[in-house]
């Protein structure tokens, strides 16, 4: 095992997310435009490509790695690349973030695969607004696929809900108890400014973390939950359920004094920042040396000096962040 991770502010990096396409079948208004340009095959990353970077990773000491998209469970052959990542020595916690859309069909091969938790999202509970903020999605497929989730026993899954102020606010008890229901976590997310969007105002919409705990406190009662998942969310336990309620609030609550996380978008570029564009391109050196795992090692510890001590987003429709969420991985 090599040594550990550690960035210039002492923090260990322990945990990565790695997309593996940028592809999806659904249009969410907060993520990317209507019509989209998405990447040639020549200039993603391979199947066997993301397992070699997992592997140089886990190598270095991160037990956890999440899957992300786009979509991740839209691109062909991913069913095998779950069984190998799975099966990396040293993964404690391995982990998907999914729109629910393929759900039914792959509930069982992620389980089966050894992932442990799952992060669905979900905005709402009307149908007609579920095609309003997805633009092409079916609120019922997602919601048949959730309950395919919960029939098997993953050690946590949990629904994220991006909250627009305006949109989908008044949906906040709605999810809350659809999650308190099945026994599942929720997180509250507020809306990141990746990429320039022309559907809403980022500004106008802008509901914050302390908005949406308003919201609930007048319906439960919420006390502070020591549980920590690696992530950003801050949790809190809805008093007489097994439902913790967290808050990604990144920005009315910067949380970058504890971050242990980089990302690997699905073009091979290691992003040591959600929010700075700053990253270096594994995908060249993959192909000038592949097969090369300790070169590769090398060169994701330079880049982890690297690393910014915080992000700088803003809420007043400003974006220094041009790339979309689906490229950059969920």
């Amino acid at each position: 095992m090599s040594e550990p991770l550690i960035d210039p502010f002492g923090r260990k990096i322990t945990y990565v997310r790695m997309s593996v396409t940028d592809r999806c079948d659904f249009r969410c208004v907060y993520c990317m435009d209507e019509v989209m340009t998405f990447l040639p095959k020549e200039e993603v990353l391979s199947l066997e490509e993301i397992y070699f970077v997992a592997q140089a990773f886990t190598e270095m000491g991160v037990n956890k790695i999440r899957l992300t998209g786009g979509e991740p469970l839209v691109r062909r052959g991913v069913d095998d690349l779950l069984v190998q990542i799975g099966a990396l020595p040293g993964l404690a916690d391995f982990c998907l973030t999914t729109n629910g859309s393929q759900l039914e069909r792959f509930a069982a091969t992620l389980y089966q695969a050894g992932m442990t938790r799952l992060n669905i999202s979900l905005d709402t509970l009307n149908p007609l607004l579920f095609k309003e903020l997805t633009r092409t999605g079916k609120l019922e497929q997602v919601l048949r696929g959730i309950d395919a989730a919960c029939r098997h026993p993953f050690k946590r899954m949990k629904l994220n809900a991006v909250i627009l102020k305006g949109r989908n606010d008044h949906e906040v008890i709605p999810l809350l108890e659809f999650a308190i229901a099945r026994g599942i976590d929720i997180s509250f997310i507020e809306e990141m400014p990746l990429g320039h969007i022309n559907e809403h105002d980022r500004a106008a919409t802008f509901c914050s973390s302390d908005d949406v705990r308003d919201i609930i406190e007048q319906a439960y009662q919420l006390t502070p939950s020591d549980y920590v998942t690696g992530g950003p969310s801050k949790y809190w336990q809805v008093a007489g359920s097994a439902t913790r309620v967290g808050f990604i609030s990144p920005h009315s609550h910067n949380f970058c004094g504890e971050c242990n996380r980089v990302r690997v978008t699905v073009e091979g570029r290691l992003l040591l920042c959600l929010g700075n564009e700053n990253s270096v391109d594994l995908k060249a050196e993959l192909r000038e040396r592949p097969g090369d795992i300790e070169h590769l090692k090398r060169v994701i510890r330079q880049a982890i000096t690297r690393k910014p001590e915080k992000h700088h987003f803003t809420t007043d429709g400003a974006v220094d962040i041009v790339r979309f969420m689906n490229t950059t991985g969920g």
